[in-house]
């Protein structure tokens, strides 16, 4: 027994020694060299990511199969991915990092089974998962078998869509193929200076075109937060860049059956503040920001903005009403005077979508102008990107809330989570305007021979517009039809919002059924 206790013991220590090994990754001269582009491991990323001392790596003895080109006998033990779970805030996330010190994070055959394994059972069990790209490629070495690996990987992350909530975090090279997964993910963060994605580079870019151009300026993260919509997210370091994921993932549930976790705030549900009509001008045409309206209506002033730097004339984001997570989409007049374009259409209908699929309430607020006219946006599909935020309010089937803040105008109107594509309750303010255009261009349009033929055509059309507006833009119009369910108190926007909410808790809504609609992509 003794010799037996004797022979555990060795094969223990030979396992511990293994360990120590593996946690090397590619060896100590390729770790200090990613410490010196200012990069962390991917251990010491997922170290970060999950609570102390919760992460439980899986496939830690994996290597690769390839005997080719001289990779027989260059093994690494884990290949270059690290996999496993852990917790975050106390609820279980699966995770997976890319090791960019094992052949520069190259994406072999291995490394594919052990990412598939760890999103599988991130699906049979309900939970998040959250991939840190940081790779060179495909491993050129293996072959079609490395581009079959990507194959493997987009199929589970479109099986897995809106099952459970998928991130993906961009903290170094994401090229060709390697892009395509984050693309299908429900949002992408970026580490400024250090992630970069592109399909082609940009030394194949000019030979292509003759264009001149730097991996930053191509596939930077202010390029693909600002111009492309790629990036959810960008921050300046990993550590922050982390931290907000972890805040995102408090937001979520962990499955598409699952509620959100309910947070106590402290922050009472019966708040009103006297102060809010007053954040927004009389004169439509003058701007202010929504975001304050956003703030002083969810608990403790809380509001996670997404895809703040793209398409700047809608706000989207996610926020908390008396401790339940909501989504929140809100016009912007502080940009473009809030007007719909095809970004904040696509940006919108991209939200409402997530929201929808993971049982997060909609709250809409509403200060739109109408669509973006012009030439470049009707031949860029005005109309085809238009529709997809149509499609999306009108599909969802969460609880949907919205509250016209000062107007409401043309076909945006009807967009803005109107009574008419299936909103469950809808407030105005009562200083708004609910129209087909403007009193101004209205009354221009309807008295246009009454006004050139008057003595004083300035003061007749300021009469008209008067009598327009007392007519057929207050919101008045449109209670008396139903199409608005309450003319309410600005001071009271919150606790009705929540109240409303409250009340469409055990909503139940469903859809004709279909194998799938076919959204105007």
């Amino acid at each position: 027994m003794a010799a037996e206790n004797r022979s555990i013991q060795l094969k223990l220590v030979t396992l511990e020694q293994m360990r120590q090994q593996a946690q090397k990754g590619g060896g100590q001269e390729r770790i200090d060299q990613q410490h010196s582009r200012g990069k962390l491991t991917a251990r010491e990323r997922l170290a970060l990511l999950m609570d102390d001392d919760t992460f439980v790596e899986m496939d830690t003895f994996v290597t690769h199969r390839a005997t080719d080109f001289g990779l027989a006998d260059r093994k690494f033990l884990g290949d270059a991915v690290v996999t496993g779970y852990g917790r975050v805030d106390g609820r279980q996330v699966f995770a997976f990092a890319q090791d960019f010190t094992v052949f520069g994070g190259s994406l072999s055959e291995a490394v594919s089974q052990k990412i598939c394994k760890v999103m599988d059972l991130a699906a049979k069990t309900g939970c998040p998962l959250v991939g840190l790209n940081d790779s060179g490629g495909a491993r050129i070495q293996e072959g079609v078998t490395s581009l079959a690996a990507y194959g493997d990987i987009f199929l589970r992350n479109t099986l897995f869509s809106g099952v459970i909530p998928q991130i993906s975090v961009i903290v170094g090279p994401a090229a060709g193929g390697a892009v395509y997964s984050p693309a299908i993910t429900d949002f992408v963060f970026m580490v400024s200076g250090t992630g970069q994605m592109y399909i082609t580079g940009p030394d194949v870019i000019k030979a292509v075109t003759g264009e001149n151009v730097t991996h930053e300026e191509l596939g930077g993260a202010a390029a693909h937060a600002t111009r492309s919509g790629v990036a959810q997210f960008v921050y300046e370091t990993e550590e922050e860049c982390l931290a907000e994921v972890r805040r995102l993932l408090g937001f979520l549930p962990g499955n598409n059956l699952d509620d959100s976790p309910i947070v106590v705030t402290g922050d009472g549900a019966g708040r009103t503040d006297p102060d809010l009509a007053q954040l927004v001008p009389d004169d439509a045409n003058r701007p202010y920001d929504m975001r304050d309206i956003i703030y002083r209506i969810v608990d403790d002033e809380e509001f996670m903005e997404v895809h703040q730097s793209f398409a700047p004339n809608v706000v989207v984001g996610l926020g908390r009403l008396d401790g339940r997570t909501v989504g929140i989409i809100g016009n912007q007049p502080q940009h473009l005077a809030g007007v719909l374009d095809i970004d904040a259409s696509n940006k919108a209908a991209r939200f409402v979508r997530f929201c929808d699929c993971f049982n997060i309430p909609l709250v809409t607020l509403v200060d739109v102008p109408g669509f973006m006219p012009g030439v470049d946006q009707e031949y860029g599909g005005i109309i085809r990107h238009g529709a997809k935020l149509i499609y999306a309010y009108a599909e969802a089937t969460v609880p949907k809330v919205s509250v016209i803040i000062r107007k409401a105008y043309g076909g945006a109107y009807i967009v803005m989570s109107s009574k008419h594509l299936r909103s469950d309750v809808n407030f105005v303010w009562p200083s708004a305007e609910i129209a087909v255009m403007g009193a101004e261009g209205a009354v221009n349009i309807i008295y246009r021979g009454e006004i050139s033929s008057a003595e004083d055509p300035d003061q007749t059309r300021k009469e008209l517009v008067v009598d327009y507006q007392e007519k057929f833009t207050n919101p008045y119009v449109a209670a008396n039809r139903g199409y608005i369910d309450d003319i309410i108190d600005p001071s009271e926007t919150r606790p009705r919002l929540i109240r409303a909410l409250e009340m469409l808790q055990n909503k139940r809504d469903t859809l004709p059924a279909k194998k799938h609609g076919n959204i105007p992509l």
